[in-house]
């Protein structure tokens, strides 16, 4: 990882969107941003367009949830492709309210990433152009990845906890 190049992220974005960056850091050898909501899309549009950053390529968009269960979030892995550079972007927000705005206006690949974010957590991508389930039914009315269920039948009494270690 360059330490000059997240030395310049850091830079450029607290000067520009001031108390917009909650969290900078570099994990796993990755600049990583946390941004909040309300900035999210103008943080991605300042990375995208500013000629010397030049994040053209969004490589990757998913959902998680926290390990508190109350909110969820989107991570965004950009790439300067003609430096080789990366950067991931994370955002927080509430589970009871998961809205944030599209990217598909600076992507458009995003339209399917954010389809299948849409459909494993259930995040509402405002503004985008189709926004309906991918992979699962639409007649299904949960978020298969959220933590709301038990990852075990429950009702199960043939399986003895302590031949697994618990």
């Amino acid at each position: 990882m360059n330490e000059e190049l997240f030395n310049k992220l850091k830079e450029k974005l607290t000067a520009k969107f001031h108390d917009a960056v909650e969290v900078s850091e570099i994990t796993y050898d990755f600049p990583t941003f946390t941004i909040k909501k309300d900035h999210i899309h103008e943080v991605l549009t300042f990375l995208k367009n500013d000629e010397e950053l030049n994040f053209h390529f969004l490589t990757d968009l998913t959902g998680f949830q926290t390990e508190d269960e109350k909110h969820l979030g989107v991570i965004y892995h950009l790439h300067n492709m003609i430096k080789n550079n990366r950067v991931r972007i994370k955002t927080f927000f509430d589970i009871n309210k998961p809205e944030i705005p599209t990217a598909t206006d600076l992507w458009p690949g995003a339209n399917w990433m954010e389809r299948e974010t849409f459909d494993f957590y259930g995040v509402r991508f405002k503004g985008h152009p189709k926004l309906k389930r991918i992979l699962n039914v639409d007649e299904m009315d949960i978020f298969p990845m959220r933590k709301e269920y038990p990852l075990e039948d429950q009702s199960r009494d043939d399986k003895n906890d302590k031949m697994f270690g618990r």
